[in-house]
């Protein structure tokens, strides 16, 4: 059975005509407490919200817009200049009750089922991996999903995902003032710095996710820098 095969088809009329082509591959978590709950928002016009996947914890993926559409995941964001992030992406929701309800890591059969959808979306898309990313990572004043207990580094093992830099560079030493630049020129929208560094730190160091500019949080910056910088000069994807 191919994947496509896999996937039940559960229209949303909440979409439109896409003004950008697909660069990003946002993912998010639903914060409802039940799946079907979130389905069924997702699909209700007066709801005005939907994505073009949705994948519950036990692994079963669902369609609910085109890829060539434009779904409504984003909302209000921003990411490397870009401010239509529904536009110019592809949105997956993950069955997670989220911060409010209960937070809990993503279940092993809903992680396979992602890496296995995000990998052919990304191929057929050619989706680089530096803008594979989390809601949070596109609206970090107002979302924090996926949060700190999600598996990047699964991702980044199937090279769909950034992975966080094994060994640091030094820290830089970089001021808030220099270190908000250097976050702004990797993507994030710095109008809150604190906000957006704890959506760098869920994605880069899950483990202490305090908002707080520290030598650790500059050289992982810092080192990402270096190593992307690097990767395109190689050409490599």
């Amino acid at each position: 059975m191919s994947l496509a095969d896999e996937i039940e088809w559960r229209p949303s009329p909440n979409y439109n005509a896409r003004l950008l082509p697909i660069r990003f591959l946002i993912l998010h978590y639903t914060g409802m407490e039940d799946g079907e709950d979130a389905l069924q928002r997702m699909t209700d016009p007066a709801s005005q919200v939907s994505a073009h996947y949705f994948i519950h914890e036990d692994g079963r993926m669902v369609q609910m817009v085109e890829e060539m559409d434009r779904a409504w995941h984003a909302g209000a964001s921003r990411y490397r200049g870009i401010t239509d992030l529904n536009s110019a992406s592809i949105g997956i929701e993950l069955q997670n009750p989220g911060h409010e309800w209960g937070y809990r890591p993503f279940p092993r059969p809903q992680m396979q089922s992602l890496v296995r959808l995000a990998a052919t979306i990304c191929a057929r898309h050619r989706i680089d991996r530096a803008d594979v990313i989390g809601h949070a990572d596109v609206a970090p004043a107002r979302k924090e999903d996926p949060g700190e207990l999600f598996d990047w580094p699964l991702l980044s093992r199937y090279r769909i995902a950034l992975a966080r830099p094994e060994k640091l560079l030094a820290d830089p030493g970089w001021g808030d003032g220099a270190f908000g630049l250097a976050l702004e020129r990797f993507g994030y929208d710095i109008a809150d710095l604190a906000a957006a560094t704890r959506a760098f730190q869920r994605r880069f160091r899950q483990a202490n996710v305090d908002g707080i500019v520290d030598g650790e949080t500059r050289a992982i910056l810092f080192t990402l820098q270096v190593l992307e910088e690097q990767r395109i000069q190689s050409g490599a994807r």
